[in-house]
């Protein structure tokens, strides 16, 4: 009986291994050229602490399970929240910011569908005990930084910033009852997801006619400074400030040198209801895909946690819709190097196999990605593995080592030479 993978979960062959591990050391690679030291946690925590950042809806979304102490666990489908009680734990003694990365693997309880599954990895970033919006500008900017080097230009993607604070403040300027706002946040998020007369009549059905009508002119501003033009900030603090916030954070990645990837999108949302400031979202460039990368400013959550009320900001970006991303920009294949050795040593009878091993596991201890030959046997059959692995040399044991020596080729010039094996090893490193 043949037993298939659990449906949303991946298998990762050699070369499927081989493409994760190129977005993950590009993500690493990121993180640690731009200030971020690494963490990590468990791959399950207390149910509560999903609970607490999400709600009690959270759990019909991950795996959650008791253990044999009858406690209330989760397998974590997110780390933010770890992230908010690690540094609770030693927030007198980590120096500010804190600025630290994660690539952990996660699970989610979701219908699987394209760019999004059961399991998956997601690189994520977060600066804490900074409120300037210098920290969201540069997290804006270390995602595009990686972004841009495995070669996805302006004109793939775009970086849609907006704010939950802006939104607030024009919900609050324009009339929305309070009790209307949370629903009307679940609303505005899908509203990219939504046909437009859905959208609309939804809309209409929560807030009235009027008010949707201010609420779509809203969200279809094209520029920061047009929002004065549909919601007057004067004698709002909140609202100027918002404003203002988005200004600065716009001048700081033009400072960055990334303005190119950036635009205004107050039709960006987040649907978490911990962002309490600019958030964004990075989508390739047709819209055909989920987001790739979607952050924001959560200043709430390490005091949700029972810690200090100190400000964060931070990012996720996962790997499904990435590399399906670069796929159809037929940037993958391009990008991830093939399998290489050093040296492929082989014997050319059972009597010098044994020499081969012992030379094979020489060029290891040296630092050297070396293979040996199995079986002896023809040339002609042994060449042809140390080509199908790409050895950049091949090392033959044959009748020449009764005599100390051993015959190296090269296997891109196809040239050989007899060498002894004493001066072989002796000037390894010039051949």
């Amino acid at each position: 009986m043949k037993i298939p993978p659990v449906k949303g979960t991946r298998d990762f062959y050699p070369e499927d291994m081989a493409i994760h591990n190129w977005i993950v050391d590009g993500w690493k690679r990121a993180s640690i050229r731009n200030g971020f030291e690494e963490y990590d946690g468990p791959i399950f925590e207390y149910l509560q602490m999903y609970q607490i950042k999400s709600g009690e809806e959270i759990v019909e979304q991950l795996f959650s399970f008791k253990d044999r102490g009858d406690r209330d666990l989760a397998i974590r489908p997110e780390i933010t929240p770890t992230l908010a009680r690690m540094v609770n734990q030693r927030i007198n003694a980590l120096p500010k910011p804190i600025k630290w990365f994660s690539v952990p693997r996660l699970c989610r309880a979701e219908r699987p569908q394209k760019g999004r599954l059961r399991e998956f990895f997601q690189w994520n970033i977060d600066i804490i005990g900074e409120d300037s919006v210098l920290a969201d500008a540069e997290v804006i900017f270390t995602a595009v930084d990686y972004l841009r080097e495995i070669g996805l230009a302006p004109k793939d993607i775009k970086v849609k910033i907006s704010s939950r604070k802006l939104l607030a403040a024009v919900m609050k300027k324009i009339g929305v009852p309070d009790e209307k706002i949370n629903p009307l946040y679940t609303l505005l998020d899908k509203k990219s997801k939504l046909p437009a007369d859905v959208f609309s009549t939804t809309l209409i059905e929560q807030v009235g006619d009027t008010l949707s009508k201010q609420i779509i002119a809203f969200m279809n501003a094209q520029t920061i400074t047009s929002i004065g033009n549909i919601v007057n900030p004067e004698g709002d603090d909140q609202l100027a400030s918002a404003i203002k916030e988005l200004e600065d954070c716009a001048c700081r990645l033009g400072q960055m040198g990334i303005s190119d990837y950036c635009i205004f999108d107050p039709g960006i949302v987040r649907g978490l209801a911990y962002y309490t400031g600019i958030v964004f979202e990075i989508h390739d460039i047709q819209g055909d895909l989920r987001a790739i990368c979607g952050g924001g400013r959560f200043d709430n959550l390490l005091h949700d946690f029972g810690g200090p009320k100190i400000s964060a900001t931070g990012m996720g970006m996962g790997d499904c819709v990435l590399e399906i991303l670069l796929r159809e920009r037929d940037l993958l294949d391009k990008k991830i190097p093939a399998r290489t050795l050093d040296y492929y040593v082989l014997a050319l009878s059972d009597e010098l196999l044994d020499e081969a091993v012992k030379l094979t596991a020489q060029l290891r201890t040296l630092g050297f990605k070396s293979a040996f030959t199995y079986k002896a046997g023809g040339l002609s059959k042994q060449l042809k593995l140390a080509s199908e692995q790409n050895a950049r040399f091949c090392i033959i044991i044959g009748d020449e080592f009764k005599s100390g020596d051993i015959v190296v080729k090269d296997m891109s010039a196809g040239q050989q030479k007899t060498v002894p094996l004493k001066v072989f090893l002796v000037n390894l490193e010039k051949l």
